[in-house]
Parts: C-alpha cells; sequence; structure tokens
C-alpha cells in the first residue's frame, strides 16, 4: 500500500501560474466561455462592477465554447485579453469560477472544474458554462448592447 505522502500533487496545486508549461496553462481553461461574453463597464462608477451580455465575441463558436482563431485572436480581436500569470491577478472582469483567477487568488480549481473530473462537460452540469440564447456581436449594434444585459460580474 502507498503511502498517501508518496502521492503527487496535481500541477496545478503544485506550480505557481509562472512555473506552468504551455500546455499545463491551456489545460486550466474550463471551457466556460464567459471571457468571450461583451461586458459592459459603467464608466461613471467604477464600484459598480461589470454588466454581462448573452452577446459574445464575432469570434466565438456557442457550441464548442471554444474561440474558432484562437491562435491569431489578438490579431482579429484587438481587444482581446491574453490572460497571463502577470495580469492574472489583476483581471477583476473574469468570472470569480475562472481557473486562472481562482490559482491567482489562491483558491485552488473548482470541484467541477474539468482537470479535477476527467469530464470536459462538467462545467454545463456544474451550470457555470454559458447558456443560451447566445448572439454574436457582429448582429448587434453597440448602442443596444444594454437590452441583451443578464447580469453583472466583478
Amino acid at each position: 500500500m502507498s503511502d498517501p505522502a508518496d502521492q503527487k500533487r496535481p500541477f496545478w496545486d503544485e506550480k505557481p501560474l509562472a512555473a506552468m508549461t504551455e500546455a499545463e496553462w491551456e489545460s486550466l481553461c474550463d471551457g466556460c466561455g464567459k471571457c468571450c461574453l461583451v461586458l459592459i463597464e459603467d464608466e461613471d462608477d467604477a464600484q459598480a462592477g461589470y454588466l454581462e451580455t448573452r452577446v459574445h465575441c464575432k469570434l466565438f463558436d456557442p457550441k464548442t465554447r471554444r474561440c474558432t482563431q484562437y491562435a491569431t485572436r489578438q490579431q482579429l480581436v484587438p481587444g482581446c485579453v491574453q490572460v497571463s500569470a502577470d495580469n492574472a491577478p489583476t483581471l477583476d472582469w473574469m468570472p470569480d469560477s475562472c481557473a486562472y483567477r481562482r490559482l491567482a487568488e489562491g483558491r485552488g480549481l473548482a470541484p467541477w472544474h474539468p482537470l479535477i473530473t476527467g469530464d470536459p462537460d462538467s462545467v454545463v452540469a456544474a451550470g457555470v458554462a454559458v447558456k443560451g440564447p447566445l448572439i454574436s456581436e457582429r448582429r448587434v449594434r453597440v448602442r443596444n448592447l444594454w437590452r441583451y444585459v443578464t447580469g453583472t460580474r466583478g
């Protein structure tokens, strides 16, 4: 019988974000799709947080909950933020459930995270993934974004 103390801890419990390999880093994404939703910031009240909409980035595929042009997303969508070990602690617009944010804040992965469950759809089963009906930003005028607000974040 092996000693539990001899068991290797998972990389996300063992390494700081900055020490992770690219593959480890990418595997932290739970596939919820929330970072690809358009948010509205109240410019008059910084304490108000962000208003979340059901409008998604033009590159987002709601069926797969993934970016269709992930490798070139920053060139195609200049406002797309590359999450990194340096900026993860400061991205208050990311959902509280986001693995990058959770780890940066020292909270560990959520029990429903696919790395823990082994099931890529556990994020859906936990009710954390984006839900329809969603609409592409290509079909919504900026002045009409307020019509698609679903809640607050941050």
